[in-house]
Formats: C-alpha cells, sequence, structure tokens
C-alpha cells in the first residue's frame, strides 16, 4: 500500500494531570528564549531551550521572521499578497508564485486527494456565506449554498510545476490556506531554529504544535475535551512531530439547538457536523493541520480508516455523539471516554 508519510511518531500512554500546561515545557530547566503574540490571526508562540543564549534570542528571531514572510505572502487579508493575485487572476490567467506557496498549494492538492474533497483550499467560496461573528448570524438558503458550491472544487485548481504557476479555472473561484499554511510556518520556523543548534523547541500555532527535542524532554501534550473546558481527551507525550487539532468548540453559533461550526463541508457548502474535534499527530505540522480538517469533514469512521493506512501518522477522534476512538498506534495511550 502506498505511504504518504513513512516517519514515525514517538508515542505513549501517561496519566491525566490535574492541571494541563498550555504548551508543553522541558522536564527541566529554564525557558531560554521565547516569544508570544499574533501572527497569522492568531495567538502563537515560540519557545527554544539551550546553551547559548545568543543562539537561542537567534533562533527565535529567525523563526517568527519567516513566519512573518510567509503569512505576507499567503495571506488573504491583503489584496496585494502573491495568494490573491491566484484569487483575482481566476478564470482569467495563471499566475507565477513563489516557491513555498507553490509547494503548500501542490501540499493542500495532495491531501484533497486523500480526504476524497474534505479539506479543500477552494472552500472559500461557499465559507463566505457563513458569518460566525455576526451578533445573530443567519443561515443561508439551500438555494444559496448550493449556488456557491459552483466555484468549490479543488480539481478546478491547475499547478504546473515547471512554470510555477497556478490557476484557477472558474471566475468566482477563490483559495483560502487558513486551514494549513499555520502549519507549514511552523515547520518552516523550526527548521530555522534548527539552523542556530537548538534541539528543543515548540512552536504554537493557535494550539496547534510542532515540537523538537530529546525523548522525555518535554511534558506532555494536552488534548481539550470538546464539550468540557476545564478536562482533557487525553495526555500525549511526544517529540518531534505535529500535533493538530480541528474542532467545532471555538468559532461556532447555536440556531434552533443545532451547532453550526467554522468548518465547512466543501461538498455541501453547510458546517461540517460528524466530529466534535479530531486531533492529528504526524511528523510534520503543515501536514497534521491540513489532514485534521479533512478528517473532521469525513468524519470517525472513514478518517479513522484513512488515519490507519498513513504511516507515521496518528489520531484521537471525537464523533460528534462523544465517542471517542484512537488510532491503532495510540491504544497504549490513556484515553478519557469523552460525551
Amino acid at each position: 500500500m502506498k505511504r504518504f508519510i513513512v516517519l514515525a511518531v514517538l508515542l505513549a500512554g501517561c496519566e491525566k494531570p490535574a492541571a494541563p500546561p498550555p504548551v508543553p515545557k522541558p522536564s527541566s530547566g529554564p525557558v531560554t528564549a521565547s516569544w508570544k503574540g499574533k501572527v497569522m490571526g492568531s495567538s502563537s508562540a515560540i519557545q527554544v531551550w539551550g546553551d547559548d543564549q545568543a543562539a537561542c534570542d537567534a533562533a527565535v528571531a529567525d523563526a517568527l521572521a519567516e513566519i512573518q514572510r510567509l503569512e505576507t505572502m499567503m495571506t488573504d487579508w491583503k489584496q496585494d499578497s502573491p495568494l490573491m493575485d491566484i484569487n483575482h487572476a481566476a478564470g482569467q490567467h495563471p499566475v507565477k508564485v513563489p516557491p513555498e506557496l507553490l509547494f503548500l498549494i501542490t501540499r493542500s492538492q495532495q491531501i484533497s486527494e486523500l480526504t476524497g474533497g474534505g479539506f479543500d483550499i477552494s472552500f472559500a467560496g461557499a465559507g463566505k456565506l457563513w458569518r460566525w461573528r455576526d451578533p445573530d448570524p443567519k443561515i443561508p438558503t439551500d438555494e444559496e449554498v448550493k449556488a456557491s458550491l459552483v466555484n468549490v472544487g479543488y480539481k478546478g485548481i491547475v499547478v504546473d510545476q515547471q512554470a510555477s504557476t497556478v490557476y484557477l479555472t472558474k471566475p468566482g473561484m477563490r483559495i483560502g490556506l487558513d486551514a494549513i499554511a499555520p502549519g507549514y510556518a511552523a515547520d518552516r520556523a523550526i527548521e530555522k531554529i534548527r539552523a542556530r543548534g537548538i534541539k528543543t523547541a515548540i512552536v504554537d500555532m493557535s494550539g496547534d504544535l510542532m515540537i523538537i527535542g530529546e525523548k522525555d524532554a518535554l511534558r506532555p501534550v494536552s488534548i481539550q475535551h470538546p464539550r468540557k473546558k476545564d478536562e482533557m481527551i487525553a495526555v500525549l507525550p511526544v517529540v518531534n512531530c505535529g500535533v493538530s487539532t480541528s474542532g467545532d468548540y471555538e468559532r461556532f453559533f447555536m440556531k434552533d439547538g443545532k451547532r453550526y461550526c467554522h468548518i465547512i463541508d466543501p461538498l455541501t457548502g453547510y458546517p461540517a457536523d460528524k466530529c466534535q474535534s479530531v486531533t492529528i499527530i504526524a511528523p510534520v505540522l503543515g501536514f497534521a493541520d491540513g489532514l485534521a480538517t479533512g478528517v473532521f469533514v469525513m468524519g470517525p469512521e472513514k478518517g479513522m480508516e484513512l488515519v490507519e493506512k498513513l504511516e507515521g501518522v496518528e489520531a484521537i477522534i471525537v464523533a460528534a455523539d462523544g465517542t471517542v476512538s484512537v488510532s491503532s498506534g495510540l491504544k497504549g495511550a490513556k484515553v478519557n471516554g469523552g460525551k
């Protein structure tokens, strides 16, 4: 069977802590250098540990500069970004893009193929109908949702690797990278940190983590319960991997007893409702990030079936009814019952 990922993730079971840390920290020793702030539209943090103060400070500065550089390239908030150049030229002509953007769009298409379209960066055409931040959000009509799907479909994104161009085949198409760019930026930030000789570090992008270090050098990662704010579904000691969670509990609204979350099913145009949360552990965060969204849309059965086919990838999935399932590589971990 074809394997998309070939690196291993180190995992073991552990007990639930009384008060889990927001991010893992070394089992001993102080934080040598760190940064905390807002980037790529969310709260983020960089922490490194080492013996050389100057190297640690430089590693944090390099990592932050790399994330900010990629944000400028991949944002859809600035009309003159390379990403928006693609959107502005939809249905007209291909656009030459920087290599990092070309790479991430290509990876996005690969994840779309893996998830049967559950993850799709062209979702923006349908997602704009849903306004979660409005004081009194309105549910679009079936006709509006159906009409929006005309411009959704990852197969309408044409990538020319030799020419380094991207072309959206329909004039109304738009792509957005919010569900994958932060993870990719964290991976690139870790590369910058390693280049400074730092061996232990965490890049936190709104709770999605890329972690490097020696085994047992870092405290476990806590996975939040999607319905009980102060409880954890699981606590996992992980190293040299990315941990990403997609959930319906942070950005949503309720109407007539039904929850409408911000994760759109690209195949229906409606908010996905088969899961409460999906946590993916994978060798790189820029893959875990997109896969978590795709599996959330696919649902617990099909999603776990896919995870079991991917070497080095593990998952904790909380279904819509609160049932918790774990992938085979996590069977030894102690996971709470959900609901």
